[in-house]
């Protein structure tokens, strides 16, 4: 049987109206906000009428995507993965409190220690549990946890934590989870978790389907990336096995169990809802009101490469421009899709840093004035004529590097 052919993308975008421009941070160079800025700059430059809404997919930006968007930004003095004090942030509007995970409890925070085994067995989630215990104390109805950029694999135990539990080793002494307590956790007391957590709706964004245990994990996939190496690795798998167990036998499988080291699966056994992190952010931060009369949404990351298209952020706002039948672009640092696969994900086209400059190095350094110039290339390759100039084309192969 045939495979459906996908739906062309919108035709070049007409000679009025103004262009959108939605991106997701350049990872190491830039974030959200900034890359979205530089983009905007280039635009108005050749005079186009441009609205900035910057995006992320749930994970590391998200809470300053939704300060774009106007929610506010409430400070938690807290821990961070290490223990350590840390004034950490979530975004709130209207009764709704978003926690970015990040925040208090990720790989940016602990950088200036050596990336080691030992590191990765000592990160905690419980300031996360501490921003999140803010925001219930505040009277937040709804709780939405962003996960993505975790330093930690506890499986969420320092979250529970710091939510009011009390964890127990096998002589029934209360653990201290400003570090991981994962190794020594027999039981868990229930007592003095959060009274309001069953009176709210707590919900996960994650974009990531993996289980807690195995080899599609939350130890065996992001463990290394965290500093495990193979015998930590084993013994995270064999810990988190025990701590599910303990907490809750049948989350242990749900998709999303393994993301952000486990924390998904504590948040499943509290009763989170998951949501796909970057449908969340649109919307919650309000995309589809910019897209009537819009011309143009020019979206993008670091990297646009096959994963992008596996719910990142600008696979996210491509479907919503497309399903307003507005014409979307991407502006990305590396680009390693070619046309075929840009069409099939709905991009008309895509304008690349290592167009202007092949060295990846640079581009990272110099990431802000390449976008702006990126963005002048996109107001004059989309002309009032609706007829697009040519740019080199794809796949852009420079380099398997990223900006």
């Amino acid at each position: 049987m045939t495979a459906p052919r996908p739906p062309a993308p919108p035709p070049f975008p007409p000679p009025t109206g103004h262009v959108v421009v939605a991106l997701d941070s350049f990872k190491g160079s830039l974030s959200a906000r900034q890359a979205t800025a530089a983009v905007a700059r280039g635009l108005r430059r050749r005079g186009v009428d441009v609205r900035e809404h910057p995006v992320a997919d749930g994970g590391e930006g998200t809470v300053d995507a939704l300060l774009s968007a106007g929610f506010t930004a409430v400070p938690v003095t807290s821990t961070d993965p290490l223990g350590r004090p840390v004034v950490a942030r979530y975004a709130s509007r209207d009764g709704v409190a978003v926690v970015e995970l990040a925040e208090a409890s990720g790989l940016g925070l602990i950088a200036d220690v050596p990336v080691t085994p030992d590191r990765a067995a000592a990160a905690s989630t419980f300031g996360t549990g501490r921003v999140i215990a803010a925001a219930l104390d505040a009277g937040h109805r709804t709780i939405v946890v962003g996960l993505g950029g975790s330093a930690t694999t506890d499986g969420g135990t320092g979250l529970l934590a710091g939510l009011g539990a009390r964890l127990l080793d096998a002589h029934g002494t209360a653990l201290d989870a400003t570090t991981s307590p994962l190794p020594s956790v027999h039981a868990i007391d229930r007592t003095d978790l959060h009274p309001q957590l069953g009176e709210v709706e707590l919900i996960v964004a994650c974009d990531v389907d993996n289980p807690l245990l195995g080899p599609h994990g939350a130890a065996a996939v992001y463990g290394p990336q965290k500093g495990a190496d193979a015998a930590l690795v084993a013994a995270l798998d064999t810990d988190l096995a025990r701590w599910a167990d303990v907490l809750a036998p049948a989350a242990a499988s749900l998709p999303g169990a393994g993301a952000a080291g486990g924390s998904g699966y504590a948040l499943l056994a509290l009763g989170a809802r998951m949501r796909r992190g970057i449908d969340l952010v649109l919307e919650l931060t309000g995309l589809a009101d910019q897209l009537p009369g819009a011309r143009l949404v020019v979206t993008g990351e670091g990297r646009l490469d096959h994963q992008t298209l596996r719910g990142k952020a600008p696979a996210g706002v491509a479907a919503a421009a497309r399903a307003a039948s507005t014409t979307v672009v991407a502006a990305t640092g590396h680009c390693t899709l070619d046309r075929a696969e840009l069409a099939a994900a709905g991009f008309a086209d895509a304008f690349a840093l290592t167009d202007l400059e092949p060295d990846v190095s640079h581009c990272l350094t110099h990431a802000e004035p390449l976008l702006e110039r990126l963005g002048e290339r996109i107001a004059t390759t989309f002309t009032d004529d609706d007829t697009p100039h040519d740019h080199p084309s794809h796949p852009i192969t420079h380099s398997t590097d990223h900006a």
